[in-house]
């Protein structure tokens, strides 16, 4: 059984920034994307950002390019999200998510049902 557990959300105004990270267990961590979503009151959870399984391919929602950076460290079987310039319409609860696709090397990451593990989620507030 995978377990996920996000830290580092928090309260931050508008232009701030924080670190988010995801910590899996198990041995194949290595092995899957991961990715990240979040999910807004009275809003559906939606894509954020991904990373490939080998760290070498990331992806990122429109809303978040270039101010979000998703990496990983295999040896820690631990993803990130670094959220830089934060608006308040960031304000959600982020979850990090296990890939189902072993080994995918593909480029569709942006559907949940993809997704076969998911974190508790960690609250990010931006005050304006």
């Amino acid at each position: 059984q995978v377990q996920l557990v996000e830290s580092g959300g928090g309260l931050v105004q508008a232009g701030g920034s924080l670190r988010l990270s995801c910590a899996a267990s198990g041995r194949t961590f290595s092995s899957y994307p991961m990715g990240w979503f979040r999910q807004a009151p009275g809003k559906e959870r939606e894509f954020v950002s991904a990373i490939s399984w080998s760290g070498s391919s990331t992806y990122y929602a429109d809303s978040v390019k270039g101010r979000f950076t998703v990496s990983r460290d295999n040896s820690k079987n631990t993803v990130y999200l670094q959220m830089n310039s934060l608006k308040p319409e960031d304000t959600a609860v982020y979850y990090c998510a296990r890939d189902r696709r072993r080994y995918y090397s593909g480029s569709y990451y942006s559907s949940h049902e993809s997704y076969g593990y998911w974190g508790q989620g960690t609250q990010v507030t931006v005050s304006s």
